[in-house]
């Protein structure tokens, strides 16, 4: 071979070893994302997942939806928790973290991952809550239609305020409290689906949930409230979500006024806790890009306290007893995960009933 021959061939070999290197593999085929029929999402867990005091998570990871877990879990590097899930059953439950800002953050880092599918998935949202005496009472479940963001709003320090106001906490752009008219509700009141959340309550209506004599003691504290004197039971109701653990008579007062004036008198607050509003402003956006049905999302709320103190306690001393633990607190969480699963195993278990949000109320 000749010597300009032979340099050639050599080039000709190089360029092609180098370009074989500099071009990267073929990507394998992508995986189809996994179809997500039902997502639980409850708030938080207090310690590990599994094997210690309970939070809202735990008995959903352990048991998983038919009382046979526990689940299988993949990192979620981006949300709170890793997304544990029945892959039989299309489930993913999770928890979301205990602020709107973070629940809102979760939920949407989630909602955009894609190994999932969630076009057609039904949301249970929710987990413990504070309830109203008036309407409700400990261990108690409560499926809403309204939830009614608490923290958007102008204020005044109630020492300030006009002698002839109410309250000095006013809705945003308006200057007198609960004026007229309501103007733009939006991020400010979420509507869920009515239908859907009737079908919820029917399904679960009849089943027998926890009572013991810790939580029967509390209840018959509260002398002027027939309703928190009762046994816990499956209910429909709304719920107030704000950042602030608020607590006393008054403010309780201001809660019931508030949901009233946002849903145009169709809400009734009955429970309150901190992270739906977030939650379902992520869920909405994710609808808006075509990932996920808002109008699939149930809102299950189970009261671990209640709202205000009773007759002959003071509002700080009540609050005082709150923060030394919720007196039905693994009343509630276990109360979460029996109504809650009875409606996630309907769903998945008659899939091709559901799947295209047919369901009778």
């Amino acid at each position: 071979m000749k010597p300009h021959t032979a340099l050639a061939a050599l080039t000709l070999a190089f360029a092609a070893t180098s370009a074989s290197a500099a071009t990267p593999p073929a990507a394998p085929p992508a995986s189809a994302p996994m179809p997500i029929r039902a997502v639980v999402l409850v708030n938080f867990e207090i310690g590990a997942d599994t094997g210690d005091a309970a939070g809202e998570f735990q008995r959903w990871y352990e048991r998983g939806i038919d009382g046979k877990g526990p689940l299988d879990c993949v990192p979620l590097p981006q949300s709170t928790h890793a997304a544990c899930l029945d892959r039989a059953r299309g489930v993913l439950v999770t928890y979301t973290g205990l602020t709107a800002d973070r629940a809102a953050a979760s939920v949407m880092a989630m909602g955009m991952d894609p190994r999932f599918d969630f076009r057609h998935a039904y949301w249970l949202i929710g987990g413990i809550a504070g309830i109203d005496p008036h309407d409700g009472t400990l261990g108690s479940a409560v499926w809403g239609r309204w939830v009614v963001n608490g923290d958007w709003a102008h204020e005044i320090d109630a020492r300030e305020m006009p002698k002839d106001w109410k309250t000095g906490y006013l809705p945003f752009e308006r200057k007198t409290p609960y004026a007229q008219p309501v103007g733009n509700d939006y991020g400010k009141v979420y509507a869920l689906n009515g239908a859907l959340r009737d079908w919820a309550y029917a399904l679960t209506r009849d089943i027998q949930l926890d009572d013991d004599d810790k939580i029967a003691a509390i209840r018959a504290a509260y002398t002027e409230d027939a309703a928190a004197r009762e046994a816990p039971k499956v209910m429909r109701g709304d719920n107030l979500s704000a950042g602030t653990f608020w607590h006393g008579r008054l403010l309780n007062d201001w809660a019931n006024d508030w949901v009233k004036y946002w849903t145009r008198g169709e809400g009734e607050f009955v429970t309150t806790a901190v992270e739906d509003s977030g939650i379902l402003e992520a869920i909405r956006f994710l609808d808006a890009g075509g990932k996920a049905d808002f109008s699939r999302v149930m809102l299950l709320r189970t009261a671990s306290n209640f709202s205000m103190q009773p007759p002959g306690l003071s509002a700080a001393d009540s609050l005082a007893r709150e923060l030394d633990g919720f007196g039905a607190m693994q009343p509630a969480c276990e109360t979460h995960w029996r109504v809650g699963s009875a409606v996630v195993r309907e769903l998945t278990a008659n899939w091709a009933k559901y799947r295209d949000g047919s369901f009778a109320p």
